[in-house]
């Protein structure tokens, strides 16, 4: 497989030394791959921090800045930061109100930043944590015990980030943050394997002419394999999967994401037939977002991610925000 890296085992540090030369209002610290936006610690702010396994991109490092992250920490590919990184990054960003780690249901990331936790309310942080489990493909997986984590963590980390930025206490913005995981589900769809730098060929065999629904973002394969759908096929199938989970009487923000290969040719056509299968259900759509945001490095796909919204968690996500993945009102 041809890739734009120099070898496997530096792509992570090369990406984060790009990332610091391209978004100079970010300090990124590429040998402890930490990433904090510049003017962190904010006074009388909670701070915000989440990260994961890389490949995900723009999740989790492009969601710095006002209005998101206060911090973010990239592991390997596909493999979960350590505790280490995490402790370093709430220091960094804790200015005494305390931190809200944000973390995607995969075990490996529960329990470093279990331990992170831990090891940070030793040196005097106040730490809380949201576990995000959107993913209604699956139960239990190789990755995970219940539901994986994936779209709906933008939806927490925007909305919660509103929420720290404008003052709200510890308590609240973690109460805000389990809203918007209870209140969102999601479904993917892969159209091919995603292939991984250390691996160089696909995670799985999917045959030409077939795509896998229920995948993961890890390149792990989904529940069931069909022969290949149209894009409306693929529509009403994904949104009735998650609208069984969810009440259609509220109003919903719409992720419609691609998994990292998808052109956005693809994705608006593919918008269009979520928003007429949600027009069908009676489903309100108060705003909708389009593009590439939780990925799964070149996998093509899409996922579809439901948030059921109030007053105030619409106005949260309308707030201002300026980050290298997300921005807007600024």
């Amino acid at each position: 497989m041809k890739m734009l890296i120099n070898v496997a085992e530096t792509v992570v540090t090369d990406a984060l030394r790009g990332m610091a030369a391209a978004h100079p209002e970010l300090v990124v610290d590429a040998e402890n791959r930490v990433i904090v936006r510049r003017d962190a610690p904010v006074e009388g702010k909670v701070a915000l921090l989440s990260g994961g396994g890389s490949g995900h991109e723009p999740l989790h490092g492009g969601f710095v800045g006002p209005g998101m992250l206060d911090a973010a920490c990239p592991g390997e590919v596909f493999t979960s930061p350590v505790p280490d990184q995490m402790v370093r990054a709430a220091a960094a960003v804790d200015s005494g109100h305390g931190v809200l780690f944000i973390v995607k249901n995969y075990t490996g990331d529960v329990l470093n930043f279990q331990m992170a936790a831990e090891l940070a309310e030793d040196e005097g942080v106040q730490v809380a944590s949201v576990l995000v489990n959107d993913d209604v493909a699956v139960t239990d997986s190789t990755f995970t015990a219940g539901r994986r984590g994936t779209g709906a963590t933008l939806f927490v980390e925007k909305i919660a980030g509103a929420a720290a930025e404008e003052g709200m206490p510890l308590e609240r913005v973690e109460a805000l943050a389990r809203q918007v995981v209870e209140s969102s589900r999601s479904f993917g769809v892969a159209l091919s394997a995603c292939t991984t730098p250390a691996k160089g060929s696909p995670t799985f065999d999917l045959p030409a002419g077939e795509l896998e629904l229920g995948v993961g973002i890890h390149g792990e394969p989904g529940r069931e394999r069909r022969a290949m759908m149209t894009s409306r096929e693929i529509a009403d199938f994904t949104v009735d999967a998650v609208l069984e989970d969810l009440d259609p009487t509220l109003p919903v923000l719409v992720l419609v994401n691609g998994m990292g290969a998808t052109p956005l040719l693809e994705l608006y056509g593919f918008n269009a037939e979520v928003r007429r299968v949600l027009d069908e259900r009676g489903v309100a759509v108060a705003r909708t977002l389009v593009g590439n945001y939780v990925t799964s490095l070149d996998m093509a796909g899409c996922s579809v991610t439901l948030c059921q919204v109030d007053g105030e968690l619409l106005r949260l996500w309308d707030a201002p925000v300026q980050t290298a993945g997300l921005r807007w009102g600024r």
